[in-house]
């Protein structure tokens, strides 16, 4: 029997701009890169009708179809099992909420214990109520926890021996579960990383990209990558566009209701240097898209997000080989020595940003095939280095095994 890297994730929406979906799909992706029979598991998106046939063999990891491949970017080695929800199952919200029509109930009490559990060799997960379940059935556990704890951890479950690894993204957020009752030997914040997908040089689609961008006379790009929500800092990144008109810069992301509200600040304010792209699907799009920039930058405001984040597109800047300007936030600080191609500059305030912005691109011109000490170092941080360290955190007999195939 198949023992499997089971990867649970509690959302799994095929919507642009959920990070954490992402983030699952990448670590199952990255463990099956890796050799592991790894298989996403999630509750099934669509509300599934009742189906007799799919509640008796609910478990069938199989190759996820075209449109989640095109989306996520999977590779074909990645198995996915998601899970049907039979009426009930989340109809009902608020009050009329219980026990009986609560996902996590069929989970724990039917789909995990009868379909899953004699299939599993390890499971890695954000959802805390799985890591109840699974421990109670003596299988080894590796949890991530990417914010502040909020409530004491049980100790029965953190002092498991099946609870093998919590993993977290900063110190400080380690330092949380500790405080709320993680052992610290139980505890290691990780950076995130990249696809090995971002390694790949475009530089025709690059120079596509380019010629759209770079309209009447402009000659240099300036590209954000990633979400747009106002602690990232995308008021200050368009306050440093309003500084420096005769450069274009394009901005990735957002919903429609911050495009909505971008979209009128621009407008208002007069500034016509600025581009909304929206979400870039395919993903190789997006690899194109920062291969072709001048500057890539990354802003961010102060305060308590800034404190914890370890954003997934530093790193995908990096492996792209661009120069990039980087805020100088807490979690980011120790790369300052770092031999990448960067400039830094203080959060919060647009002209230091705008002033970073044109010494890097007077100091490092583009250079189509990336700079050389950039993309080798980044490549330590590809996914695959990820997980092969948060195994390393595994007692060795409760590893999952990898074909050589």
């Amino acid at each position: 029997m198949d023992k499997h890297y089971i990867l649970f994730s509690r959302n799994i929406s095929l919507k642009p701009g959920n990070a954490h979906e992402i983030h699952d799909v990448i670590c199952a992706n990255a463990a099956a890169n890796l050799g592991y029979s790894s298989v996403l598991v999630y509750p099934d998106p669509d509300n599934t009708a009742w189906n007799p046939v799919k509640l008796l063999s609910p478990f069938t990891p199989r190759q996820p179809d075209s449109k989640f491949q095109k989306f996520y970017n999977s590779q074909e080695k990645l198995k996915v099992a998601p899970l049907p929800k039979p009426w009930p199952i989340d109809r009902f919200k608020g009050k009329i909420s219980g026990k009986l029509s609560n996902f996590n109930t069929i989970l724990s009490k039917y789909y995990f214990p009868f379909h899953i559990l004699h299939h599993t060799k390890i499971v890695h997960t954000r959802d805390w109520n799985f890591v109840k379940t699974v421990i109670k059935h003596k299988v080894p556990v590796i949890y991530e926890r990417h914010y502040y704890q909020e409530k004491p951890f049980e100790p029965e479950i953190v002092s498991s021996p099946f609870f093998q690894i919590a993993v977290t993204q900063s110190e400080i957020i380690r330092q949380s579960l500790i405080q709320y009752g993680m052992p610290p030997e139980k505890v290691v914040w990780l950076d995130n990383g990249f696809e090995q997908l971002f390694l790949m040089r475009q530089p025709q689609e690059a120079e596509a990209w380019r010629k759209e961008l770079l309209t009447d006379g402009q000659k240099q790009l300036v590209i954000y990558s990633g979400s747009l929500h106002g602690f990232k800092g995308i008021h200050i990144l368009i306050d440093a566009a309003k500084e420096l008109p005769e450069i274009q810069f394009a901005l990735t992301g957002g919903t429609e209701s911050q495009l909505q509200e971008y979209q009128e600040i621009i407008r208002t304010n007069n500034i016509h240097n600025v581009t909304f792209l929206g979400w870039i699907l395919p993903k190789d799009r997006l690899i194109s898209l920062l291969q072709a920039a001048d500057v890539l930058v990354h802003p961010h405001c102060s305060g308590n997000a800034a404190d914890f984040t370890n954003p997934v597109k530093f790193f995908q800047y990096m492996a792209s080989g661009t120069p990039m300007v980087a805020t100088e936030i807490g979690p980011l600080m120790r790369f300052k020595s770092s031999p990448i191609v960067a400039a830094w500059c203080p959060p919060d305030n647009p002209t230091e940003l705008a002033q970073s912005i044109e010494y890097t691109l007077n100091t490092y011109p583009r250079k189509i095939e990336g700079y050389g000490e950039s993309i080798k170092f980044a490549r330590q941080f590809s996914w695959e280095n990820r997980t092969e360290k948060i195994l390393s955190y595994v007692q060795e007999s409760m590893r999952p095994k990898q074909s050589t195939n």
